[in-house]
């Protein structure tokens, strides 16, 4: 079964849920005049961990992969629990190098571990857990027709650092550090998601890709989004990549994972008083479906991106 099914299947008998239903980066509770909003997301080493990452960017990215569901709620985050699923073969010195890692993690974020817990496992799993805080959490569900469609920061270096690595391409040690630190390091955009809060009215985290992150964003707002794909930031380095595999630049950009990136609407009249550096790459229309616009041409946007379980997975990704 696709991750999708197994979810469906689930959701079907899972009737008690929050005060915000399923289906967004995070679930939330109202308590008092705030939101408590909490999340988790597990990482599994043979399936994200490739074999040039370090054990200290390991346990890093299983906090960030967290802390950017929260983000993506406009809650400031306040906390992370996780547990370690540990094979009997894990080196010791590895182990203390996802230990270094998730406490440098913290540390960037600003955030106090409240449990833990370890067994034994076939292979190395940290399933994380982060909590936050919201006065207004944002969802998936609230982009209205006329709104615009942005995104923080740009696109494609995770993926393009990713199809370096696994097709030994030669590129210089500039191109190749550019895209290896979004590849290996990854940030949660924390400081954005909380302005985003007060302005935005629907947002979500890049990380299974931008295509499938929009189509999810339009089918539970019930809207329709038109991209110009000449407006995604593409980052430096892809189109170099993209080039020597004969790919073209903006599907790259589109099918990059664990970019972990924000993607918001917002109306008109507010967007000139975000002040952190975004792009305006589309708006939100009536007619529902994604759409990429270019040239006078308006078609369907590939829906591409990564999803668990599936053997088709973007660019062997």
């Amino acid at each position: 079964m696709r991750e999708s099914e197994i979810i469906d299947l689930f959701l079907r008998h899972l009737n008690r849920q929050g005060d915000l239903p399923l289906g967004d980066d995070a679930g939330a509770l109202k308590l008092g005049e705030k939101w408590l909003v909490a999340t988790n997301d597990m990482l599994v080493r043979k399936t994200d961990v490739p074999d040039i990452m370090t054990p200290e960017q390991v346990g890093f990215k299983a906090v960030t992969m967290n802390v950017s569901d929260i983000a993506s709620m406009g809650a400031r985050p306040i906390g992370f629990l996780f547990s370690l699923g540990i094979p009997g073969d894990l080196d010791s010195d590895y182990l203390e190098g996802i230990a270094r890692g998730i406490g440098e993690a913290l540390n960037f974020y600003g955030l106090p571990v409240l449990s833990a817990d370890t067994n034994e496992a076939d292979d190395l799993i940290i399933d994380g857990i982060a909590l936050g805080l919201a006065e207004r959490p944002l969802t998936r569900s609230g982009a209205r027709p006329g709104e615009l469609l942005c995104v923080t920061g740009d696109l494609g270096r995770a993926l393009a650092g990713y199809l370096v690595w696994k097709n030994g391409l030669e590129v210089s040690d500039a191109v190749r550090k550019v895209l290896y630190e979004k590849f290996l390091e990854p940030r949660a955009r924390v400081e954005e998601g909380i302005a985003l809060s007060t302005v935005a009215s629907s947002a979500i985290d890049i990380s299974d890709g931008l295509a499938k992150e929009l189509y999810l964003l339009a089918e539970m707002s019930g809207v329709g989004l038109e991209v110009y794909p000449e407006r995604l930031p593409i980052g430096e380095g892809v189109e170099e990549v993209a080039g020597l595999l004969g790919l073209d630049p903006v599907e790259v950009a589109l099918a990059s994972g664990e970019e972990f990136e924000l993607v918001f609407t917002v109306p008109p009249d507010i967007v000139d008083s975000i002040d952190f550096e975004f792009s305006v790459i589309g708006v939100v229309t009536n007619q529902k479906g994604v759409y990429s616009v270019a040239n006078g041409t308006k078609k369907c946007l590939p829906r591409l991106g990564w999803e668990h379980l599936s053997h088709q997975k973007v660019y062997n990704r």
